[in-house]
C-alpha cells in the first residue's frame, strides 16, 4: 500500500482530525511565502525593522508603504483545491479544527468554520491605544490616499493590522486552544509547513505524544519527518488530487 492509500485509509477511519497549515498551502493561490528569499521581498527591503513591533511603532508609514504593495495579493487571492479539501472534510464531520500560521483567510473563504489563526487575521486592524477594531482593507484605502499610516478616528492612535509582528508573542488563547486540539485528535495532518517556526512547530509533537497518527504533506522535507507516520513530499494540489481519486473510488 502506497502512502496516498495509507493516508486515505487513515482519514476514512478517523473521527477527530486536526489539520495544521503553513505558507505552502497558499502558494498555489498565488500568495508568495514572504519568509522565502526567492520572493525577492526580503531582498528588496534591506532594513526590515518595520515588520518588528517596535519598528512598526517607530515608523508605521514605512510598514504601510510595504503593505500596500504586497498585501493586495492576499486580499485578491482565492482558495485552491487543498483549502476546499480540508473544508469538505470538516463538513463531513472529520476535521474538528484547522490550525494555521497563515493570515490570508483562505480557509474561511473555502468554507472552513473552526479556524485557529496563530499569526492573526489580516482582515481586521486594531488601534494600539484604544483597541477599537477596523477593517484592514478600509485602513489600506485610507493609507493609499494619505500616502501615510492611517490614524485612529477615535483617539488618533496608531492602527495596526491584527497580525503577529516579529517580536510579538502568539495570542495565548489561540495557542492554548491549538495545543488542546492537538492533544485530543486521532489524526494530525501538516499541510504546507516547513515546521521551523516555534512554538507552532511543537504541535505535531503534542499530537504524537497523545497517541495520534501524524502525517506531513509538504513540498520539501521538515525537521519533524522522522516523528511522522506518513510523509509525502510533493505539491499539495497533486497530493489532494490523488487522495480524492482514491477516496472517491
Amino acid at each position: 500500500m502506497n502512502e496516498i492509500n495509507k493516508l486515505a485509509e487513515k482519514i476514512k477511519n478517523s473521527k477527530n482530525i486536526v489539520v495544521f497549515t503553513g505558507a505552502g498551502i497558499s502558494t498555489e493561490s498565488g500568495i508568495p511565502d514572504f519568509r522565502s528569499p526567492k520572493t525577492g521581498l526580503w531582498n528588496k527591503y534591506s532594513d526590515l525593522d518595520f515588520i518588528t513591533i517596535d519598528g512598526f511603532k517607530r515608523n508605521p508609514d514605512k510598514f504601510y508603504d510595504f503593505a500596500l504593495e504586497t498585501f493586495d495579493i492576499i486580499f485578491k487571492a482565492n482558495p485552491n483545491d487543498a483549502h476546499y479539501f480540508i473544508a469538505n472534510l470538516e463538513k463531513k464531520g472529520k476535521v474538528k479544527a484547522v490550525i494555521t500560521q497563515n493570515i490570508d483567510g483562505l480557509h474561511q473563504k473555502a468554507g472552513s468554520k473552526n479556524v485557529l489563526q496563530l499569526h492573526g487575521d489580516l482582515t481586521k486592524s486594531i488601534c494600539l491605544s484604544c483597541n477599537v477594531q477596523f477593517s484592514t482593507r478600509r485602513m489600506f484605502e485610507i493609507a493609499k490616499k494619505l500616502k501615510a499610516a492611517p490614524k485612529c478616528p477615535q483617539c488618533g492612535g496608531i492602527i495596526k493590522p491584527n497580525v503577529v509582528f516579529f517580536g510579538e508573542s502568539l495570542p495565548a488563547d489561540i495557542l492554548e486552544e491549538s495545543i488542546t486540539y492537538s492533544k485530543n485528535c486521532d489524526l494530525f495532518i501538516v499541510m504546507g509547513s516547513s515546521l521551523v517556526v516555534m512554538p507552532a512547530a511543537l504541535l505535531p509533537g503534542y499530537a504524537k505524544e497523545a497517541g495520534a497518527t501524524v502525517v506531513i504533506l509538504n513540498k520539501t522535507p521538515t525537521p519533524y519527518d522522522s516523528l511522522a507516520d506518513i510523509v509525502i513530499n510533493d505539491t499539495l494540489s497533486k497530493i489532494v488530487k490523488e487522495l480524492e481519486e482514491v477516496m472517491d473510488g
